[in-house]
């Protein structure tokens, strides 16, 4: 079987979250075909790829979600009538006829600009924006749905791989790739949602300086049009834990669609790792993490900064990748030397079992999360765990009445003064994170790696099909 993996900003070039789920969902599916379809920003931006690709990787292909238009396609084609219909109800409209759509981006090469600024979109935007925007000024308001368009155009233009089964690591641009990938091959479609993306996306926008005022509202609207789209197309609907199957429903999902497949890890893998010397005299946090916003690393470095003038015996390591995002690496950097933090290291990417066995406790200071791999990670090497509450850190953190006790800490997002209390918390008492560690472990024993995998090798078999495989 030949399956086609869509993914929006993530592998083969980053590291970690998905990127890992990736990598180890190929190794271990070695009987299927995989073709990548990776969504970057642009064909100029550097790129490295992160991961050896795996030998039943056939394919590697990049859609440019910012493609050059300026020279290439000049051809301008009017839109036909039912085209504008359903363009219209893209842009402005509620339910969304996306069929049209997709069938007009097959027909023949088009101008992405010459699209966007025709009297066709003009004339539509006008209208809509003195139904309900005329307050605002008007350029403002065409360069924002010029902007919101323009990245889903580019990828719909590219041509798009043949496979027996197309599968979304998220819904947003990916999302509809699938889906107008069902359209043109008539072959199913899986989305697989990590962190729900509409809130993801919603609460990026909402905290966002970029983006102001009801341009807020805006964006978050078209955002929720793409994943009614993949929504509606999909086949079957994967998340990460309860809380996220209801998010989906709650976003429109029919219900008899979604599928509840936790992550999982191999807790063999972590048995013989490197442990702590017996001469250290430091109380090692580790915090594996890409150094990027999102981790939310500089309330991690003041909370830290914080517990440290009350326990000197405190050690930050920082575990991960330094190169996604280098001014906020250097405003991380910045801070350290402001603020005369001591016993902080930044390793940059490394491979974590070297390190993690050599911690007493792990932090985790996300401002979104799905059901992070980390924490289970940690919790294979009998590692307890500080980490903010987002997605499903309070369910593996607390458990969900499983009986095994606390395996960490949960703390407030961005909250410098509990996320310090957390870790001093843990780092004054070795036989509590000894008690924490063990019960993680016996929780992410129910986490094992082969039986999700073999979830999703179901659900392969189910929509794609020894029958389809044949053919």
């Amino acid at each position: 079987m030949k399956i086609c993996m869509l993914i929006e900003g993530a592998y083969p070039y980053v590291t970690g979250g998905v990127s890992s789920w990736v990598q180890q969902a190929i190794l271990s599916m070695p009987e299927y075909e995989f073709i990548i379809v990776a969504l970057v920003t642009s064909e100029n931006e550097k790129r490295e790829i992160k991961y050896q690709l795996p030998d039943n990787v056939t394919a590697l292909h990049e859609f440019y979600l910012q493609s050059e238009d300026y020279g290439r396609y000049r051809r301008k084609r009017p839109l036909t009538k039912k085209e504008n219909e359903a363009f219209r109800s893209l842009f402005f409209g509620g339910e969304v006829d996306w069929e049209p759509v997709f069938g007009y981006f097959r027909k023949a090469p088009v101008s992405l600009d010459a699209l966007i600024m025709s009297d066709d979109f003009l004339q539509m935007a006008g209208e809509y924006y003195r139904a309900h925007f005329d307050r605002l000024v008007y350029s403002d308001f065409i360069w924002t749905m010029r902007s919101i368009y323009f990245p889903l155009f580019s990828v719909m233009r590219q041509s798009l791989p043949e496979a027996d089964l197309y599968h979304c690591l998220s819904t947003g641009y990916a999302g509809v790739l699938g889906s107008m990938a069902k359209y043109l091959y008539h072959k199913p479609l899986l989305v697989s949602e990590h962190g729900i993306y509409t809130r993801e996306r919603e609460e990026e926008i909402i905290r966002a300086g970029w983006v102001t005022g009801e341009y807020k509202n805006l964006w978050i609207n078209q955002f929720r049009k793409f994943s009614d789209c993949a929504y509606q197309y999909a086949d079957k609907v994967t998340c990460l834990y309860e809380g996220n199957r209801k998010l989906q429903v709650e976003f429109g999902c029919p219900p008899d669609k979604t599928v509840v497949i936790p992550n999982g890890v191999d807790a063999e893998e972590y048995e013989n790792i490197p442990q702590k010397e017996a001469d250290d005299p430091y109380i090692n946090i580790g915090a594996i993490l890409r150094v990027t916003p999102i981790k939310d690393v500089k309330t991690l470095l003041s909370a830290y900064a914080m517990a440290k003038k009350k326990n000197s015996k405190l050690k930050l390591w920082i575990l991960g990748p330094l190169d996604e995002m280098p001014e906020y690496v250097q405003e991380c950097w910045d801070m350290v030397s402001n603020m005369q933090m001591q016993d902080v290291v930044f390793t940059g990417q490394v491979n974590v079992k070297d390190y993690i066995g050599k911690m007493d406790f792990l932090v985790l200071s996300s401002l979104s999360e799905g059901q992070p791999l980390v924490i289970l990670e940690g919790f294979a090497a009998h590692k307890p765990f500080v980490a903010t509450n987002v997605g499903d850190c309070k369910g593996l953190i607390y458990g969900n009445d499983d009986g095994l006790g606390k395996a960490g800490e949960i703390v407030p997002v961005m909250n410098t003064a509990k996320l310090s209390e957390a870790m001093l918390f843990l780092a004054e008492d070795e036989d509590r994170r000894r008690q924490m560690g063990e019960a993680g472990y016996q929780r992410v024993l129910s986490h094992e790696k082969k039986k999700i995998y073999d979830a999703y090798r179901q659900i392969y078999e189910e929509l794609g099909g020894q029958r389809q495989w044949q053919e």
